[in-house]
């Protein structure tokens, strides 16, 4: 495949440039931090490319030949060009007013259509987020989602909301195992999450709050809370379900409580507002813990 433009190494070019703006091999080394041997190397590679010399080599020191000095004019406007366009990309990076960190399951669930309801409202502050199940990705973030409030020294946390959870599958999935009770729902598969969302209630201390055993009949584990709920959408199996997040399908009826049984989150999911929140941020924050 040919490429649009006639280069030599750039690696031989980058060399070479050092050594004609230093005009000393030895110096060029230094300031790549490589070989005086290795600078001279890639200039005899680039002059046996090019067919002509670029350097006269001195007792002390080099000088460019005629040819020698024509390229390097022309890869000091080259790199000055570049040099120019990084640095107006670093001086003008895109502008995002609030950066906040969460799971993909919040995020899919209930964070993502808050922030377009956010953005009707407010359309000049621009909200991006950082999606992740690996703890500790809030670094870069101004606001973040948690399960639960571990409080920290000199952060904020504000509650977003603390819901029940039920037991959920579609109406096929019911209907097949003939689930009206907890001791049906027992009986039947069940979609366990596990992994990274850490400190989720787990079917095991959902049944234990409604005096019953841990199930003991076939399961399916899955370490991502998405992953579980389309799962059980495909009649695998009963999910359990935080009804301020899974509200929307439920609403739709793509799954349905399987029993009248619930029982209360044993903490809220919290939002927490890193100490360099904007007012931008704090605004954001204010309006999703009130439509919360």
């Amino acid at each position: 495949m040919s490429h649009p433009y006639d280069f030599s190494s750039m690696t031989a070019l980058i060399c070479f440039e050092a050594a004609a703006r230093n005009t000393s091999f030895k110096n060029a080394a230094r300031e790549m931090n490589v070989t005086p041997a290795a600078i001279s190397h890639q200039i005899k590679a680039l002059e046996t490319d090019l067919g002509c010399g670029l350097f006269l080599r001195h007792h002390r020191g080099v000088e460019l030949t005629e040819k020698g000095a024509f390229l390097f004019l022309a890869i000091q406007r080259g790199f000055e060009a570049i040099s120019d366009a990084v640095t107006q990309i670093r001086d003008r990076p895109e502008t995002v007013d609030v950066t906040i960190g969460t799971t993909t399951a919040f995020s899919a669930l209930w964070l993502t259509p808050k922030i377009t309801a956010f953005w009707k409202i407010h359309p000049a502050i621009t909200v991006s987020q950082i999606i992740s199940d690996v703890p500790g990705m809030t670094a870069r973030c101004d606001l973040s989602v948690h399960y639960g409030s571990a409080q920290e020294s000199g952060v904020e946390y504000r509650e977003l909301f603390q819901d029940r959870i039920v037991a959920l599958g579609t109406p096929c999935f019911a209907q097949e195992y003939g689930i009206s009770s907890l001791e049906d729902l027992h009986k039947a598969p069940l979609i366990h999450s596990s992994g990274k969302e850490t400190g989720w209630t787990s079917w095991d201390d959902w049944f234990a709050a409604l005096d019953m055993p841990a199930p003991r009949r076939r399961r399916l584990h899955v370490n991502n809370y998405m992953i579980a709920l389309q799962a059980a959408q495909e009649d695998v199996g009963a999910v359990l379900g935080w009804d301020g997040l899974v509200g929307k399908l439920m609403e739709d009826g793509r799954l349905v409580k399987l029993v009248p049984e619930s029982i209360p989150s044993p903490v809220a999911f919290s939002l927490k507002i890193l100490p360099r929140a904007s007012s931008k941020a704090r605004l954001f924050a204010d309006w999703l813990v009130a439509s919360s």
